[in-house]
């Protein structure tokens, strides 16, 4: 950030981006929306819309590029509001179902998918920068992605991955800035903290150990209530899922030997499904229903309210969810995916350490995935900007990745009541912001001077 950058102006910018869909543009109020321009990358299954504003300007040579993992995301709130404020931007979808319950998700195959986009967009002549722009399991992808393109396949084929990629992770066309709206803590990560350790038997989903289940109301769980789940519980159920983590870790890569071996289900792949582990937030388990727990970041950065931007330990607003269990439902509750697509890109390590705290989650080898944000941000080095959504519990991986930040560019802010989604929580005000004494703060962040 430029030195003159105070805190303030630092949450301003932030506010640009996140608080567009709760106001008016501040550049016109009479603005038109524009009919995005369809574009189709043939057979590669990536496909998306750039939507363009109105008018040109050194905004609109900077180009926002949003992509989520598996969600379609060509009509994401910042396709419409972006433009609004002047900025052209891409939103575009891989090939990956849409469906959401399918994981179909193959690590090496969703960078190749960015990367088209990126190629394409720095093509077009009247584009001089690209941002990437990353929301949930988006901006795990996305700080993926840059990583492998500012530092090439070292950040991606070492000995601490589990799977390392291949050479064809080379040549990636790296971003000028990256922006992480409430990203996930890693397509891996969230798989993880989907596993179920109640789970004994991987063939019978039925077949459940109620001493480790957040379900059961003897050890602290409350339906349609905050769960207050007693220490003891705790520490079974964190047991219990590296538990069940290095056993089905440990199944995966012996598969995988049997299939370099000629000894497979299959010569390239086999199948691999895993009950309750479906990464998707309704089978988030423990914080969703306890939410003492993420509850507050450890230290203090902006918050953006209704009357104005303070710093403070930031808590999250959220209310208590996830009251079903998933377990022992197919589509809603397993995780369907491969062999070769489960080790490069829903596998991670955890140690025994593993602790989730009222501020924190300990004990996760982040390192050893191709997927967790927290270790893809140690090798970015373009402007960051983090923002975390009060109204969610993802919220607080806003703080982890710019504490973890390598970037001497760097921005974090929160939003006090917005859901995951970027929307208002039904507790909370709706945060009403002056974009148009925020605006020129953008170009401090996009370094356009």
């Amino acid at each position: 950030m430029d030195a003159n950058t105070t805190v303030a102006e630092r949450a301003a910018l932030a506010a640009v981006f996140c608080l567009g869909a709760f106001t008016q543009p501040a550049i016109t109020s009479s603005y038109e929306q524009q009919v995005p321009i369809l574009k189709d990358f043939d057979e590669t299954g990536v496909l998306g819309g750039l939507y363009r504003p109105n008018s040109t300007s050194a905004r609109s040579r900077i180009a926002v590029y949003v992509m989520h993992a598996e969600q379609d995301y060509t009509s994401f709130v910042a396709c419409t509001e972006l433009p609004k404020r002047g900025y052209t931007t891409f939103c575009a979808n891989n090939e990956a179902s849409k469906y959401g319950y399918m994981s179909d998700l193959n690590f090496e195959d969703m960078m190749t998918e960015i990367k088209i986009g990126m190629v394409w967009l720095r093509n077009l002549t009247d584009i001089d920068k690209v941002v990437l722009l990353g929301h949930s399991g988006g901006g795990a992808m996305m700080a993926a992605y840059q990583n492998i393109a500012e530092n090439g396949v070292s950040a991606c084929n070492g000995t601490e991955k589990i799977y390392p990629c291949s050479d064809a992770m080379a040549g990636l066309e790296p971003a000028d800035g990256l922006l992480l709206l409430d990203a996930n803590y890693g397509l891996s990560t969230m798989a993880l903290l989907s596993l179920n350790p109640a789970i004994g038997d991987e063939t019978d989903a039925s077949k459940l150990n109620q001493s480790l289940s957040v379900y059961n109301p003897a050890n602290g769980f409350k339906n349609n209530t905050q769960s207050d789940y007693t220490a003891e519980f705790k520490q079974r159920f964190q047991q219990g899922v590296v538990a069940r983590n290095n056993r089905i870790l440990q199944y995966a890569q012996g598969r995988l030997k049997a299939v370099e071996a000629g000894k497979g289900m299959f010569g390239d792949d086999e199948p691999l499904t895993i009950p309750a582990s479906l990464y998707v937030g309704f089978n988030n388990l423990f914080f969703a229903q306890d939410t003492r727990y993420l509850h507050h970041t450890t230290y203090a950065w902006p918050l953006l309210r209704k009357n104005g931007t303070t710093t403070q330990i930031v808590h999250s607003v959220r209310v208590p969810g996830n009251f079903k269990d998933y377990s022992n439902n197919w589509e809603s509750g397993a995780l369907k995916t491969t062999i070769r697509r489960f080790l490069s890109t829903f596998a991670i390590r955890v140690t025994d350490e593993f602790n989730i705290k009222t501020d924190n989650i300990e004990g996760i080898d982040y390192a050893s995935s191709q997927t967790a944000p927290h270790a893809s941000v140690q090798g970015i080095h373009v402007p960051l900007l983090t923002i975390g959504m009060t109204g969610h519990y993802e919220y607080l991986n806003a703080e982890k990745l710019h504490l973890n930040a390598v970037s001497n560019d760097t921005a974090i802010a929160f939003v006090e009541g917005a859901e995951h989604t970027i929307i208002p929580a039904l507790t909370v005000s709706l945060i009403l912001v002056n974009l148009g004494t925020l605006l020129r703060h953008v170009s401090i962040m996009l370094r356009t001077g």
